[in-house]
């Protein structure tokens, strides 16, 4: 005998599982995102540098390298960790690099210097920077293509 208007419908029985396929394709997405963007982020300022093999430099690990650059135009810029400034003159650069040094028990600055720009300017810059309180002034180029 059939029942009126009700039936019988098999009742499912409840997911354990949880679907993770829409995870899987926010990861991969956000995995596009970073692969993109990630060549965008190192360097801010453009500089040519001289190509020659050197050794590389023993840095610390726990102390962020104080970074000088300068661009073709002769303008300098100053880059600790992450941070990096606008174009600034050599005056306030003496004056930033002396605070930044006089914490710190290691007084290394780095000088990345584009190949066209004079070398006057490179030199001054150097000076400025041990008037400044660097120990020792460690200049960046690139590795020969070829």
């Amino acid at each position: 005998m059939k029942s009126a208007g009700i039936t019988s419908v098999p009742r499912r029985k409840p997911m354990a599982e949880i679907n993770v396929v829409p995870y899987i394709d926010v990861m991969l997405v956000l995995l596009v995102i970073f692969m993109v963007t990630a060549p965008m982020m190192t360097q801010g300022v453009k500089v040519d540098l001289p190509e020659t093999t050197s050794d590389p430099i023993q840095a610390q690990k726990d102390v962020e390298p104080v970074i000088v650059s300068v661009d073709a135009n002769g303008a300098y810029y100053m880059e600790v960790g992450d941070e990096e400034s606008e174009p600034m003159a050599l005056g306030d650069l003496n004056q930033q690099v002396s605070k930044i040094l006089a914490g710190r028990s290691q007084r290394d600055v780095l000088v990345r210097g584009d190949e066209n720009v004079d070398y006057g300017t490179v030199v001054r810059l150097m000076a400025t920077l041990q008037t400044a309180g660097a120990t020792s002034v460690g200049l960046i180029t690139e590795e020969p293509q070829g």
